[in-house]
């Protein structure tokens, strides 16, 4: 790998417009090829960022050879395009939901198996400094013996056709945090809502986790992002819990009995710490340290293939009514 790493972008849309922020602003990177969907937006996305546009991945890698390729299209048109970077021998960070189907994910992570791939998902959830304050006090033992947590996360209903797609494509951050933090999830219990008859866009899920906790996930598109509290995040010990909201905006930490909170909230010049997409920006310092020192990624894909068999078995739960047990590798019924 050279001094500075190459970087292609394969997606040329407004969460691709994220990834070409973070890559071309880093003196330690060079950009070397937009690839989209449509000759257009990739020519426009070049330009803004002085590189080479391409509307064939095969092209790209036979011209450009990337040392890294950073794949952010529509969240449901993700597996042909990673399938083709994984066997094209390419490392890859790719942006979540791995993909919306199980076999499609456990096809994609075999294949990079067998090629001893890099391969990482964007989970920047991870990154927020509230997330790391938490992850400290959990690792330390400022809580105690965990007792539930909670997660809520609601927003306004884009793009899509999945009906589950609010469960797999943005609450993937809900499972992926709650097992970071807290361990695997062994069962799920859930509803979910079709009022409207857009799909299922609003659900709860009672969670049960494996070291003894249980816990809850309350997800929808039909809300607003522009709430007050659209994220809280709150883990309950025997002694302490703590508590996050809006994933950047404030973390509060409480003793049991005790009436005073010790609270975090970005500094006047903090910017980093208070801007949520600046979360992708240290996941990219972590990913880029382990790809050039030959280790594996920091969120592993695999991370994503596990959000994806939570939300599996919360779908099955939903429509069989039964709680359903969860592992690594399988989902069944109780």
């Amino acid at each position: 790998m050279s001094a500075r790493t190459r970087v292609a972008i394969v997606g040329a849309g407004a969460w691709g417009q994220q990834h070409a922020r973070v890559f071309s602003g880093r003196p330690d990177v060079e950009v070397v090829a937009v690839v989209g969907r449509t000759a257009g937006r990739a020519h426009a996305r070049a330009a803004e960022l002085s590189t080479r546009a391409y509307t064939d991945i095969a092209e790209m890698l036979d011209r450009e050879h990337p040392d890294l390729v950073s794949v952010c299209l529509p969240n449901e048109e993700h597996f042909a395009p990673t399938l083709q970077l994984i066997r094209a021998g390419v490392a890859l960070l790719v942006e979540k939901p791995l993909v919306f189907d199980l076999i499609q994910a456990d096809t994609l992570l075999r294949e990079a198996d067998a090629r001893h791939l890099f391969f990482a998902i964007n989970f920047n959830h991870r990154y927020a400094k509230p997330v790391q304050l938490a992850a400290s006090a959990v690792s330390r033992g400022e809580l105690g013996r965990l007792t539930f947590a909670t997660w809520r996360f609601g927003g306004e209903r884009g793009d899509g056709a999945h009906p589950y797609r609010n469960l797999i494509e943005t609450q993937c951050h809900g499972f992926d945090m709650l097992e970071h933090l807290c361990g695997p999830i062994d069962s799920v219990m859930a509803q979910a809502s079709d009022d409207a008859g857009h799909g299922h866009l609003t659900m709860a899920i009672a969670l049960h986790f494996a070291s003894g906790p249980v816990g809850s996930l309350v997800g929808t598109y039909e809300s607003s992002y522009a709430y007050p509290r659209s994220h809280a995040l709150e883990l309950n010990g025997t002694t302490g819990r703590v508590l996050i909201e809006d994933t950047v905006r404030r973390f509060t930490q409480n003793h049991t009995g005790s009436e005073t909170s010790a609270v975090w909230e970005a500094g006047y010049f903090n910017d980093v710490d208070r801007q949520f997409h600046q979360t992708f920006d240290r996941h990219i310092d972590a990913l880029l340290t382990a790809l050039r020192a030959g280790r594996r990624p920091p969120i592993p894909a695999r991370a994503g293939q596990r959000a994806l068999q939570l939300a599996t078995a919360a779908i099955r739960s939903s429509e069989t009514g039964r709680r359903v047990l969860t592992t690594a590798a399988s989902a069944t019924e109780e």
